[in-house]
C-alpha cells in the first residue's frame, strides 16, 4: 500500500470564497465491519458537483497552485451565503460514490471476506486514493467486472430502479422520464423494456431521440419540436402513464408534462367539472438543470403533485429484500443493464482545470467525466 493518501475537498469561507483543493490526509485503518479501498474509478455525477461547487458562480472561477496540487478559487454570491452557512469553514471531502480494490480489512467474516476484492461502495469522499467504508457500504463486483465498470454501481442505478418501484408502489403503470438520454435515461430506458414498463421518453434533440430509439425505445418526444404538445399526450394516451420524473427541474416542464397527462386521461370525458379529473398525476423532480422557479399553468385540476425525489429518501421507503434485491441485480447487469459510458478520464489533479471543470460542470448529455485517483 502507498504510503500517501490525498482526498479532493470543497471549502466555503467566510469571506463568499468557494476554494477546491487536493490535501494529503492519513491512510486509514479498518474497525472491525469496515474495509480500506484502493480507489481506482469514481464518476462525476450531477449530486457530486452539488457539494463541489455548492452555490458558486463558476464563471467566476480561477485556478492557481502547481500542477499536482492545484487550487480553484470562484465567488459565491452574498445572497446565497445563508443557505451555505452550516458548511462555512469545513472541508468537505467530494465524490459520492467509486469502486477499487480491498487492500486492508477488519476482523469481522464479512469484512474479511471482500480482502483482495474489487468492490463498489457509497457513502462520500471517493475523491481519493484510499478509503474506509463500511461493510454494508460496499457492493462485491462479479469476478471480471473491473473497477471502471463498476464505478457507477449505485446513483444512477439505484434511482433508476427505485423509480420504477416508486411506480409500482404508488400504483401507477407507466413512467414519464426527461432529459432521457442521460446515463440514467438509458438505463431506465433498458430496465423497462426488460421489465415489460412502458416508458415515455422526454429529450431535446433529435440525435437524442435517433439514439434513444436505436436503444430500443417505442415512446421518445422532443421538447424542442412544434408539436412537442401533441406528440407527448399521444404516448400518454396509450401508455397510460400518469407519474413522471423530472431532472431538469425550472421551468415549465412539469406543468407542460401535467397538462397532457391530463388531456391524455380526460379525452373521454362527456362531462365538465371545474375540479378536473379525479386521476391522480404525480412529477418528481430529482435535479436541478435549470434552476430558475418551476411554472405551473393551472390547467390540469386539481388531482396532481409536483415533489422532490431524493434517492435516499425514496430508498427509506422500500423493503430490505427490495434493496438486497436491486443491489443483486445491479451487481450481475453492471455490464448491461446498468452500463456506464465515459467520455472522459482524469486524475484528482485533472478534476481541479479549469478547462475540464467548463465541460463537466455543463452536466450535459453524453460529456460523463470518471474520476482515476491513482493515476
Amino acid at each position: 500500500m502507498s504510503d500517501t493518501n490525498i482526498e479532493l475537498i470543497s471549502t466555503i469561507s467566510e469571506d463568499n470564497t468557494l476554494e477546491l483543493a487536493l490535501r494529503e490526509i492519513e491512510i486509514p485503518q479498518p474497525g472491525e465491519n469496515e474495509v480500506v479501498i484502493r480507489i481506482e474509478a469514481a464518476p462525476i455525477n450531477p449530486s457530486d458537483l452539488g457539494v463541489m461547487f455548492s452555490a458558486a458562480d463558476m464563471t467566476t472561477a480561477s485556478q492557481s497552485g502547481s500542477a499536482d496540487r492545484p487550487v480553484i478559487r470562484a465567488d459565491v454570491p452574498a445572497k446565497f451565503m445563508g443557505a451555505v452557512k452550516k458548511r462555512v469553514g469545513k472541508a468537505i471531502p467530494v465524490g459520492n460514490e467509486g469502486a477499487g480494490t480491498v487492500v486492508a480489512a477488519g476482523s469481522s467474516a464479512a469484512a474479511q471476506s471482500l480482502m483482495g476484492k474489487t468492490v463498489a461502495f457509497i457513502g462520500g469522499g471517493s475523491y481519493r486514493k484510499y478509503l474506509c467504508a463500511k461493510v454494508q457500504s460496499c457492493l462485491e463486483l462479479e469476478q471480471g467486472t473491473t473497477a471502471a465498470e463498476g464505478a457507477s454501481s449505485f446513483v444512477n442505478p439505484l434511482t433508476a430502479l427505485t423509480m420504477v418501484e416508486t411506480m409500482r408502489a404508488e400504483g401507477h403503470k407507466a413512467i414519464v422520464h426527461a432529459a432521457a438520454a442521460s446515463n440514467l435515461g438509458q438505463m431506465l430506458n433498458r430496465i423497462c423494456i426488460a421489465d415489460g414498463i412502458d416508458l415515455v421518453n422526454i429529450v431535446r434533440k433529435p440525435e437524442q431521440e435517433t439514439l434513444l430509439r436505436e436503444l430500443g425505445a417505442k415512446y421518445v418526444v422532443n421538447s424542442s419540436s412544434d408539436s412537442f404538445m401533441a406528440d407527448l399526450t399521444q404516448a400518454l394516451i396509450e401508455t397510460g402513464a400518469t407519474i413522471a420524473f423530472d431532472p431538469i427541474g425550472g421551468g415549465k416542464l412539469a406543468s407542460d408534462i401535467l397538462t397532457c397527462m391530463e388531456a391524455a386521461v380526460s379525452r373521454n370525458t362527456t362531462e365538465y367539472s371545474v375540479y378536473g379529473s379525479d386521476i391522480y398525476k404525480q412529477v418528481y423532480i430529482y435535479g436541478g438543470l435549470d434552476r430558475g422557479p418551476i411554472t405551473l399553468n393551472r390547467n390540469f385540476g386539481f388531482a396532481w403533485g409536483v415533489n422532490g425525489f431524493l434517492l435516499f429518501n425514496a430508498l427509506g421507503k422500500l423493503s430490505k429484500e427490495t434493496a438486497i434485491a436491486m443491489r443483486k441485480r445491479i451487481a450481475a447487469e453492471i455490464k448491461t443493464t446498468f452500463a456506464s459510458q465515459y467520455t472522459h478520464e482524469v486524475s484528482l489533479a485533472g478534476a481541479l482545470q479549469l478547462d475540464a471543470m467548463a465541460v463537466y460542470g455543463k452536466q450535459a448529455t453524453g460529456e460523463k467525466f470518471l474520476v482515476r485517483p491513482q493515476s
